[in-house]
């Protein structure tokens, strides 16, 4: 496929200018002339620079490659059938659609915008973590940013002790049977050949602990109400888990809050502070 440069650059800018500042979570501000989002407000939603969005806009510039066309369609809240139109535009082959497909729906997306003071991640069937709010890099950590098996949290329990010190140890035997219970009802939904099944035999290989609670043959082992972690500055809080699932793509947005008033309450207003400062 051949990369169709004005059609790329006008349905880039149309639309960047149908999207308001507050659809992608924004501020407007007083000063607002732009109709849309301005170009360098898309391009930092899509982690690249002003400059090579613009040469896009302007047919001009490389044939983006096919992450760069996922982080603008992601970027652009844009739904099924226009991240695959814009994939086309740009040459290349849609990604499949369905269970193994990252794209967050714009309405899910348009949710986790709004929380940005709260902690709250976007995750996969397989605990991956595609999205976080700052507060809750502030919680866990940058959890995105693992490759491979490791982006599963089930996968990290069991191959690295560093995942487990984000919770208090009293839950690491529940939450041992948590991970392996849901890996197995993922791992039998989706078959052989699915990157649950994969998970499971790399982790069968691996983790002797994993090989005693898989031959227990529990499904059906659900989160608690209350989630007990552990932060290096802050100790322990608990906190209550809200989950919100789009079954169209098997996401589920996790939003985590503390009783009004709590310990815990008071700890989630100071790790706003230490977050912020660690982003400056």
């Amino acid at each position: 496929m051949e990369i169709d440069r004005a059609g790329l650059a006008g349905f880039l800018r149309r639309r960047r200018e149908s999207l308001q500042p507050e659809d992608v979570g924004l501020p407007r501000g007083q000063r607002r002339r732009t109709s849309g989002l301005r170009r360098e407000e898309v391009a930092a939603l899509s982690h690249m620079s002003t400059d090579y969005y613009s040469r896009l806009e302007r047919e001009r510039g490389p044939q983006p490659s096919e992450q760069m066309i996922a982080s603008i369609a992601q970027g652009l809240h844009l739904s099924l059938a226009e991240r695959d139109h814009l994939f086309r535009l740009a040459g290349h082959t849609p990604p499949t659609r369905g269970v193994a497909s990252e794209h967050i729906s714009p309405g899910l997306q348009r949710i986790f915008d709004r929380l940005q003071d709260t902690p709250a991640e976007i995750v996969t069937e397989l605990g991956e973590s595609l999205r976080q709010t700052p507060l809750g890099v502030a919680l866990t950590g940058d959890l995105t940013s693992y490759r491979g098996p490791a982006r599963s949290i089930g996968y990290r329990w069991f191959t690295d002790p560093a995942a487990r010190e984000l919770y208090a140890p009293e839950d690491h035997e529940f939450l041992s049977r948590l991970w392996v219970s849901g890996l197995r009802e993922v791992a039998t939904l989706r078959g052989q050949g699915s990157r649950a099944a994969e998970y499971v035999e790399l982790l069968l290989a691996q983790s002797e602990e994993f090989r005693s609670v898989w031959e227990l043959h529990e499904v059906g082992v659900r989160p608690r109400d209350v989630k007990h972690f552990v932060h290096p500055e802050l100790g322990t809080l608990e906190l209550a888990c809200q989950t919100l699932l789009d079954p169209a793509q098997s996401h589920s947005l996790l939003v985590y809050t503390a009783v009004p008033g709590s310990e815990s309450a008071e700890k989630l207003e100071l790790l706003s502070v230490i977050g912020a400062q660690s982003l400056r």
